[in-house]
C-alpha cells in the first residue's frame, strides 16, 4: 500500500509535520509494510519553512535578523533550493503554468519567523510600532545567496506597516514633508510624503518574487488590512482608524510615483498589507499560498503514485472546503483519481452532498473529551485514531477482495 500523507497542523496542538508524523506511525500498526511518505502542507502562514523542509529533507538556513519591534533581534528560518523539482512546471518552458514558478534557485521566506505575532507575548503587540525591517533583511540573505526566485509566505504577522520596514532593509527611503527621513512603522505611514527609490537594492529587478497568502483581502476598508487585521494584533479603534489612514496615504503616493495602483488588488492587504509593499517595491505576483507550497513540495507528483491520501486538521466543518489547505489536497487527490480520508479531532456541521463519495471524514476522537485535553494528548489520538481508521480500511478491502459472502 502507497500512503501519502499531507495534512495541516492541527491550531494549537501540533505542527504539519507532528500531524504527518502521528498519522504515519499509526497506519504502521496496522499496516507495518507499507510505503508512507509525508509531505506537511503550508499556506505560507506559519510552520511553512518546517513543512516545505520536511517534504524536501532539505534543511533550514538561519539567519539574525530585527524582530518586529524596534531594538529586537531573531534568529530566522528560510529555505535555499539550489536545484528545485517543481509540480507543474512546464517542461518546455521550465515554468509553472498554475502559480508561475520558474526552476531556478529559489528562497522561501516565512515574514512570521522575523515579523511574526508568535515572537512577541500579548503585552508586548504594538502594532503602531511594529515593523516588517527583519522580513527584508530575510529577503536580503536569499539575494546574496543567489536566488533567482523569492516566495514570501504572508500570514501571522505583527505589523500593519504596508510592507515599509521591508523596503527599507532593500534600500528605500521614505521622507516627511519637510525632508526628514523617517521610520514608517504603523503610527508614522500617514506622515510619509516622498520615497527615493535611488538607494534600492539593484538585484531586486532580476529576481521573480510570489508572495504566497491564504487571504486575498484588499488593502483598504472594511476587508482591509487595518480594519479586519488590526485589532487581533492589539489595535484600539483609533489606532485602526490611523492605520487606515496612513497606508490610504502610502497607496496614494506609491500610484503617484510608481504607477502602481494596490488598493484594490486581492491579497494586497494580506500580512498588514506586506502583500501591497511586495508588489509596489519588489514587483511580486500574488498566488494561492496553498498552490505555491505544494508546488514546491511535489504534492501533485506523489498524490499521483499513491492508492490512498490522508489529509486533516484540527477541526473539519463547512468552512474547510473553502480555501483551507485539506480542501487543496482533495481536489489535487480527486483529480489524480485517489481517494481521500480527511482525519480530524472535531467533526462539526458540514454539507455531505458537498463531498465527492471518494472522500471520507473520520475523527480521531475515541469518545467525548474536552478541548484542552484533547489538544493535550492530541499526537496520541491522531496515532491511535489513524490506527484504528487503517484498520476500517483493512476490513474493506477484504469485503473487495470477497473474503467475506455477500450481504
Amino acid at each position: 500500500m502507497r500512503v501519502v500523507i499531507a495534512t495541516d497542523k492541527f491550531k494549537g496542538s501540533l505542527s504539519s509535520v507532528e500531524a504527518a508524523d502521528a498519522m504515519a506511525a499509526g497506519i504502521r500498526e496496522e499496516f507495518p509494510q507499507a510505503l508512507v511518505k509525508t509531505v506537511p502542507v503550508a499556506d505560507g502562514g506559519e510552520g511553512t519553512i518546517d513543512a516545505i523542509s520536511a517534504a524536501l529533507g532539505v534543511p533550514p538556513r538561519q539567519s539574525l535578523v530585527s524582530g518586529p519591534l524596534p531594538g529586537m533581534r531573531v534568529m530566522a528560518k528560510w529555505l535555499f533550493i539550489d536545484e528545485p523539482s517543481f509540480s507543474g512546471i512546464d517542461s518546455r518552458t521550465g515554468v509553472g503554468t498554475k502559480v508561475g514558478l520558474s526552476r531556478v534557485p529559489t528562497a522561501v521566506i516565512e515574514m512570521a519567523q522575523a515579523s511574526g505575532l508568535v515572537l512577541l507575548e500579548s503585552e508586548e503587540r504594538d502594532v503602531m510600532s511594529s515593523d516588517t525591517y527583519g522580513t527584508g533583511e530575510l529577503i536580503a540573505h536569499a539575494l546574496d545567496a543567489g536566488a533567482g526566485q523569492i516566495i514570501v509566505g504572508l500570514g501571522g504577522s505583527a505589523t500593519v506597516d504596508a510592507g515599509c520596514g521591508m523596503a527599507r532593509a532593500l534600500g528605500y527611503r521614505f521622507y516627511d514633508s519637510e525632508g526628514r527621513e523617517i521610520r514608517p512603522s504603523g503610527k508614522y505611514l500617514e506622515r510619509v510624503r516622498r520615497i527615493d527609490f535611488s538607494y534600492r537594492d539593484k538585484r531586486l529587478s532580476r529576481v521573480k518574487f510570489i508572495a504566497a497568502c491564504d487571504v486575498f483581502n484588499p488593502l483598504l476598508g472594511d476587508n482591509g488590512a487595518a480594519r479586519v487585521y488590526g485589532p487581533q494584533k492589539g489595535a484600539s479603534p483609533e489606532q485602526v482608524e490611523i492605520l487606515e489612514r496612513g497606508i490610504s496615504n502610502l497607496a496614494k503616493i506609491i500610484h503617484d510615483e510608481v504607477g502602481i495602483d494596490v488598493r484594490e488588488v486581492p491579497g494586497s492587504g494580506a500580512a498588514g498589507g506586506l502583500g501591497a509593499g511586495l508588489i509596489a517595491f519588489c514587483g511580486a505576483e500574488v498566488a494561492s499560498g496553498f498552490d505555491v507550497m505544494a508546488s514546491i513540495s511535489r504534492l501533485e507528483d506523489f498524490i499521483k503514485e499513491a492508492d490512498i491520501v490522508l489529509t486533516g486538521e484540527g477541526s473539519f466543518d463547512y468552512q474547510t472546503l473553502f480555501g483551507k489547505a485539506p480542501a487543496g489536497v482533495i481536489s489535487i487527490a480527486l483529480k489524480s483519481g485517489v481517494p481521500v480520508v480527511v482525519v480530524t479531532g472535531r467533526i462539526r456541521d458540514y454539507d455531505r452532498g458537498a463531498l465527492d463519495k471518494y472522500v471520507g471524514v473520520y475523527s480521531v476522537c475515541p469518545g467525548p473529551i474536552g478541548e484542552k485535553e484533547a489538544m493535550k494528548k492530541a499526537y496520541d489520538l491522531v496515532k491511535s485514531g489513524t490506527s484504528r481508521m487503517m484498520r476500517l480500511l483493512r476490513i474493506g478491502r477484504s469485503l473487495g477482495e470477497n473474503v467475506f459472502p455477500p450481504f
